[in-house]
């Protein structure tokens, strides 16, 4: 399997001390005591402005990204998560309220207005059968995202996104290796 490599730098525009990458790291405050700029060799990462993979969250493929806060960030990056390479289909369920109720709805493609093509007003919890997703608060795939891997997410606002609305869920596809 070929690995993921992301070098992450304290300043931005790549300046500073570095530090290289090439697996998950949730904090890496033992690394950098900042890091505002990073680089991706290869592989597909998701960067989290708080440790442990929480807070505001930003896809990363192949390529530079001279300034933290043009991705997103309120804070500097502070821990990373690599994104494994998926090949096969993709299924995920989605549903209107938490705990897998109301209106459910099954997903193996991209979903650009879930709205438009569902008329669901709210996704509060999913089961990630297969595959890895990206899901975003606003319709054609932009705004904060979030990050799903195989696995149930009873409830979002347990996860710490209470208040907000996911209106668009995209396959990570890239074969950014």
């Amino acid at each position: 399997m070929t690995m993921g490599k992301i070098i992450f730098y304290e300043d931005r525009n790549f300046q500073g001390r570095s530090y290289e990458c090439m697996s998950d790291c949730s904090d890496m405050s033992s690394y950098l005591s900042r890091c505002h700029s990073c680089r991706v060799e290869s592989g597909c990462f998701m960067v989290y402005d708080r440790t442990n993979y929480m807070g505001n969250q930003y896809f990363v493929r192949r390529g530079e990204y001279a300034d933290y806060q043009r991705m997103g960030m309120s804070d500097c990056i502070r821990s990373c998560r690599m994104i494994p390479m998926h090949r096969g289909q993709f299924r995920m369920r989605i549903y209107e309220r938490e705990n897998f109720g109301g209106m459910m709805h099954e997903l193996m493609d991209d979903c650009d207005n879930m709205m438009d093509r569902y008329r669901m007003s709210d996704c509060m919890s999913c089961h990630v059968m297969d595959g890895h997703w990206l899901m975003y608060e606003q319709a054609h795939y932009r705004g904060r995202m979030m990050y799903m891997r195989p696995g149930e997410y009873r409830s979002f606002r347990d996860m710490g996104y209470s208040g907000m609305r996911w209106m668009s869920m995209r396959r990570i596809m890239d074969s950014c290796y």
